[in-house]
């Protein structure tokens, strides 16, 4: 176990995790800059907990974070594609992304483990190993955030969100995902077809 352990914290250390991204000290509560456009969600009708939405395109363009977001990408590995949309969109955004990648079985859940130990504002996920793992240990952490991009776990509770989405759509997946984590519509599948 202790391998293990040393494992996952090499493969943190060597897949993204900067000298200067020092999370050691406190940071502001993230918000939300700007605001969703129509046809995200009609908030005269809101979406019940784990309930699909199909929100109009570009109608999360003007979400972003605040200065100093801490996202923690979670990868099986099995996902190159949605991997590097969340790094550009880290990019983009000026968000400090670090990445944790269990790509064996047995590193599922001691990967996530570590990217909760790491204290983000919200975990991305990516990779439909990972979707068993989630289910187990989500409901447990309710203070902590967490995206799934590519599926959705079969027993969501409100600190999860995932986003569905088709091949190349993986961009606006993303910023759709984390503009719905940002202003509060958590819990809940944004399907982007």
């Amino acid at each position: 176990m202790r391998s293990l352990f040393a494992t996952l914290v090499l493969v943190t250390l060597l897949a993204g995790c900067g000298a200067g991204d020092d999370w050691s000290t406190p940071h502001s509560r993230p918000v939300a800059l700007g605001t969703l456009g129509s046809g995200f969600v009609d908030p005269a009708k809101p979406p019940a907990p784990e309930s699909v939405i199909t929100p109009e395109p570009g109608s999360w363009d003007a979400v972003h974070p605040s200065k100093g977001y801490r996202v923690v990408l979670l990868t099986s590995g099995e996902d190159k594609a949605t991997e590097a949309a969340v790094s550009e969109w880290a990019d983009a955004e000026d968000a400090s992304l670090k990445t944790v990648t269990a790509s064996e079985p047995a590193q599922h859940v001691p990967g996530i483990v570590t990217a909760m130990d790491m204290k983000p504002d919200l975990i991305i996920a990516t990779g439909p190993s990972l979707v068993e793992p989630l289910d187990l240990v989500t409901a447990s952490h309710l203070n902590q955030q967490f995206l799934f991009l590519g599926g959705r776990l079969g027993e969501p509770t409100a600190n999860v969100t995932a986003a569905t989405f088709a091949p190349r759509q993986a961009a606006p997946a993303v910023r759709a995902g984390v503009a719905a984590v940002l202003t509060g519509w958590t819990g809940i599948v944004v399907d982007l077809g």
